[in-house]
């Protein structure tokens, strides 16, 4: 059995993608939603598809060994970032190589690091002029978005779109691929 923990800060539309994905899989469990924001939607929905959480604090997360402790408690093999803003410290990285993986709305390089997420993206890739975006898919290092990346895949930006519409068009990318990448990464395990 390979065990999953999703770290998320928000709403969680990923993280129930990919468990409702993983669902029918016996060889895969999504056992723990971790999250730095108590009163971020994800957690409703770890309640509802009965899936343990655990919300922790900054502090938690950069100064203590708590988190690492109740991944190795809950027998963690392999972690996804989905919509997690916090950098993952050197503990987690240490004990999970190579097993670590986030998505970045953006087709990196471009429009990565520290405070480039959601729609502050999409907006800075229409403003650029840009005709492409699209989703990349990395492994988690010690710097944001500036791990080896394992996927991208690209969609097109039109001459009047918007943010809210380029935001459409990588959620719907995002939730195509980000499932069938993680499987193939835990068939590697």
């Amino acid at each position: 059995m390979n065990r999953i923990a999703i770290f998320a800060s928000g709403n969680g539309t990923n993280a129930q993608n990919i468990i409702e994905h993983f669902s029918a899989y016996s060889n895969v469990e999504i056992s723990l939603i971790l999250s730095d924001n108590e009163k971020a939607f994800v957690l409703e929905r770890a309640k509802k598809l009965k899936i343990s959480s655990y919300v922790f604090s900054k502090n938690d997360l950069t100064q203590t060994k708590s988190v690492l402790q109740k991944l190795k408690e809950h027998n963690i093999d392999f972690i996804v970032l989905a919509g997690f803003l916090l950098m993952i410290p050197e503990n987690i990285l240490n004990a999970y190589p190579n097993k670590i993986v986030n998505i970045h709305p953006a087709l990196l390089p471009k429009y990565g690091g520290k405070g480039m997420y959601g729609n502050r993206v999409h907006k800075t890739v229409i403003e650029s002029g840009d005709k492409e975006s699209g989703i990349s898919i990395h492994y988690v290092n010690k710097e944001y978005d500036e791990g080896q990346i394992i996927f991208q895949a690209k969609c097109q930006v039109s001459k009047n779109e918007n943010h809210e519409i380029l935001a459409k068009k990588i959620h719907q990318l995002e939730y195509e691929h980000y499932p069938k990448v993680i499987e193939e990464l835990i068939e590697k395990l």
